[in-house]
């Protein structure tokens, strides 16, 4: 794939205005408050994955509306005092697989949350958390892009981002955790929601994005015809009447309108040649991003982005955070 997106040099200064609903604030404060009413109750039985030095956690814990949450928490066996902590999201369609699949952080010293994304989980890695839907739920295109699309009160990513901060809330409850060192990463959709987390808490230690999603959305739906942005273009094309209504509803879950509330020092990193998640529309989220940040770009990569590579980023960056 050749470059198709703006050149490098007009990306690094790409800040397009953000289209932010004036109760932007008012609606995560009331989403998250309702998430709260409910008892966090996070429950972390140990279990034996094979692992001789690793101790592996089946976690489960309330997120929205106290519905189930299934994940991860990996720790390594040696440790002393406690622990900064990786809380990571995964890309679409997959879950939180098996503990095999996620070793490196806690191989590294740390920590390690892998939250599992309600009603994912059957297209490349099996996942263990249903999603019920709510009441007066839309028809919607196959996916999850526009399920619950018509409003934000009923909107799919709701659900997932308020998880994904009880995630966080789960990670700090564990007595090996340190509190304070708190990180957040994920690669595409995973990124996304990492985005949307560091936005919504004020007091994380860093956040991690990996080619993220869920940025700009707008005019990725209009340069692009990948999935799963292809998802929301395709119910625009049936939905004719309803199009003002769909990017109305999305504003409340665009990367951008995060970016500007987050504080945390921040790694991100794009792919030049990216089709799923276009290089703009992650420089359009960074350069809103309102704390330190550092972007690392891979010129000819698409969608893989730095895959290993950024994963050494990712290790040098915490290591110069926390030593």
């Amino acid at each position: 794939m050749p470059l198709f997106d703006l050149p490098l040099k007009q990306l690094q200064t790409y800040r397009p205005e953000r289209d932010e609903p004036p109760d932007f604030d008012a609606f995560w404060a009331e989403t998250l408050r309702q998430a709260r009413r409910h008892a966090l109750k996070a429950r972390f039985e140990r279990v034996n994955a094979g692992l001789r030095l690793v101790e592996v956690y089946d976690l489960t814990f309330n997120g929205y509306g106290g519905q189930p949450i299934k994940g991860w928490l990996l720790l390594p066996r040696q440790r002393s005092g406690r622990l900064p902590c990786v809380v990571e999201y995964i890309g679409y369609g997959g879950g939180r697989g098996l503990p095999i699949d996620w070793l490196l952080w806690s191989s590294a010293g740390y920590a390690h949350l892998v939250m599992d994304t309600r009603g994912q989980g059957s297209t490349w890695r099996k996942g263990d958390t249903p999603d019920p839907e709510p009441e007066g739920a839309n028809p919607h295109y196959p996916g999850f892009m526009t399920r619950g699309i018509l409003s934000p009160q009923t909107y799919y990513y709701r659900r997932v981002y308020t998880d994904a901060v009880r995630a966080v809330e789960a990670a700090r409850s564990h007595p090996a955790v340190d509190a304070k060192r708190v990180a957040v990463t994920g690669g595409s959709q995973g990124g996304g929601i990492a985005l949307a987390v560091a936005g919504l808490i004020p007091n994380l230690a860093a956040l991690m994005a990996d080619v993220p999603f869920l940025c700009h959305i707008r005019r990725a739906t209009e340069i692009v015809d990948s999935y799963p942005y292809h998802e929301i273009a395709s119910y625009c094309k049936v939905h004719r009447d309803q199009i003002e209504t769909v990017f109305a509803t999305l504003s409340y879950f665009d990367g951008m309108n995060f970016a500007r509330r987050a504080q945390c020092p921040a790694l991100f990193s794009t792919a030049l040649m990216d089709e799923t998640c276009p290089p703009s529309t992650v420089f359009a989220a960074y350069n809103h991003y309102a704390g330190q940040k550092r972007m690392q770009v891979w010129p000819y990569n698409q969608h893989e982005g730095g895959e290993s590579f950024q994963n050494l980023e990712k290790m040098k960056f915490l290591e110069e955070l926390w030593g």
